[in-house]
């Protein structure tokens, strides 16, 4: 091995051992973008090493330059202005859409390597069949899947589970041929039967996710990015380069961790989710109250307690991400902090539509790290609660999960607001959440139901607790 190729291997080392101590980093809100930093900081030294062997190469052409360097500044532009503009509530779109991106670019590596071994005298390798084929499929799968979820959180797609008569068989039927179409290839080597693995992958992404509901977002994505990056490693063994298989395994081994995490979380196993069924979130039909009479409040009288409470625990869910009322939220805190409250925030860890939805919202609002706490660390603190102030999160906060057996969602973990001594509940309407049941909580003595947008709801709690 010359000294060059020492040296590139040293940086692509380096390159590794960045993302290792980023991810580390980023176990914690304090220092995540101290994390994100330093894994950026390796890859860029990681894509300078590649250009660092493709010029000692000289294995492109002038024209290839500028294809590649175009591709990459026009690429590099479009994702640095969505990321910048995005609004935070479009967030989990946007992370379905990147990836869509990086699944698909990995399967277009391999599909590309495999075409130019296939036009080679020594024809493709067997271990190269292997790695090739499990990138395509996997990217292909998670290009499309990610595809499909963006559409359902942005609204395109109906965000309800979409099953049609024969649905199961046809999903069922593409893995089959995208398998024994792969098998056929590493025994007999074809470009056409490629196209029959990519477009089965293909389908099969489509197929996988469609019946997935609104609600289970969260887990999907999780899911999708872990597919990415096992693509993106399989990409990695296809060209031969340390840095993908090591970026990439990291970024699948973290994927599936957390998707084992939220699954248990929901108390429900990947399986079921995937064969989907369980509901939205997002459009339940409008129900009666849950069982008992459901007491509302006007914005003056929930001033009132929040004003007087020394302890508040602020529950977020999916209804501030579509209301857009973090900032107003962060100003409430404030303010009943300037009265002398201690204000914190109870995290679920499904809330909203994405790993951390409800973290990336608060922090954009400028919300201390320290007040956002997960549900292990805040539930004891419940019971010694003042005011419970439930802004759009549902069957997160529903008592059936422990009380009724017969409920859809009885076992799933969930925040224990019915422990503190009183509870305001920001809600549009009583429409149920993603497992299409009423919330007990709203039926408590102790409960009272804020109705209206949570934005307007929170501005108008802001102005009665300066009038207090």
């Amino acid at each position: 091995m010359s000294a060059f190729d020492w040296v590139i291997q040293l940086v692509y080392v380096a390159a590794a051992t960045c993302f290792v101590l980023g991810l580390h980093l980023m176990n914690t809100p304090a220092t995540a973008r101290r994390g994100n930093q330093l894994s950026t900081g390796g890859m860029v030294a990681a894509v300078a090493a590649t250009l660092a062997i493709i010029i000692h190469a000289g294995i492109i052409s002038v024209t290839g330059w500028i294809i590649m360097l175009g591709g990459a500044l026009v690429g590099a532009a479009a994702g640095l202005y969505t990321a910048r503009t995005v609004q935070m509530t479009a967030m989990p779109q946007l992370v379905s859409v990147f990836n869509a991106v990086g699944g698909g670019a990995a399967a277009l590596v391999a599909i590309h390597e495999y075409i130019n071994l296939a036009g080679a005298p020594a024809g493709v390798p067997g271990s190269t069949t292997v790695t090739t084929l499990l990138d395509v499929m996997i990217g292909a799968v998670t290009f499309s899947g990610s595809i499909i979820a963006a559409g359902k959180l942005q609204g395109l797609i109906n965000g309800a589970p979409i099953i049609f008569p024969g649905s199961r068989l046809v999903n069922a039927g593409a893995a089959l041929v995208g398998i024994g179409a792969a098998i056929y290839l590493i025994v007999t080597p074809s470009v056409a039967v490629l196209l029959i693995v990519i477009l089965a992958a293909l389908v099969f992404g489509v197929t996988m996710v469609l019946p997935i509901g609104g609600a289970d977002m969260p887990v999907v994505i999780s899911l999708l990015n872990a597919f990415t990056g096992t693509a993106v490693a399989m990409a990695g063994f296809v060209i031969g380069n340390w840095a993908l298989i090591i970026a990439g395994a990291l970024v699948g081994a973290s994927g599936a961790i957390l998707t084992k995490l939220m699954a248990d979380a929901m108390n429900r196993s990947l399986r079921n989710i995937m064969i989907g069924g369980f509901g939205t979130g997002d459009s339940g039909a409008a129900v009666e109250g849950p069982g008992g009479d459901v007491r509302s409040i006007a914005a003056d009288d929930a001033a009132i307690q929040l004003a007087y409470a020394q302890k508040i625990i602020i529950v977020p869910g999916y209804g501030l991400a579509a209301a857009q009322a973090q900032h107003q939220v962060a100003e409430l805190a404030a303010l009943l902090e300037e009265r002398g409250a201690e204000v914190s925030y109870a995290i679920h860890p499904v809330a909203g539509r994405m790993p951390g939805h409800m973290n990336v919202l608060l922090a954009e609002a400028n919300v201390p790290y320290p007040q956002l706490k997960e549900m292990d660390e805040i539930n004891p603190e419940f019971a010694r609660a003042d005011v419970a102030l439930v802004i759009g999160a549902n069957d997160v906060t529903n008592p059936a999960a422990r009380n009724t057996p017969g409920s859809p969602i009885y076992g799933m973990p969930i925040l224990d607001v019915d422990r503190a001594h009183q509870i305001v509940v920001l809600k549009r309407s009583m429409n149920p959440g993603f497992a299409g049941i009423d919330n007990e909580l709203y039926a408590d003595p102790k409960t009272a139901m804020l109705f209206g947008d949570a934005k307007d709801s929170i501005g108008k709690l802001i102005q009665a607790v300066k009038t207090v």
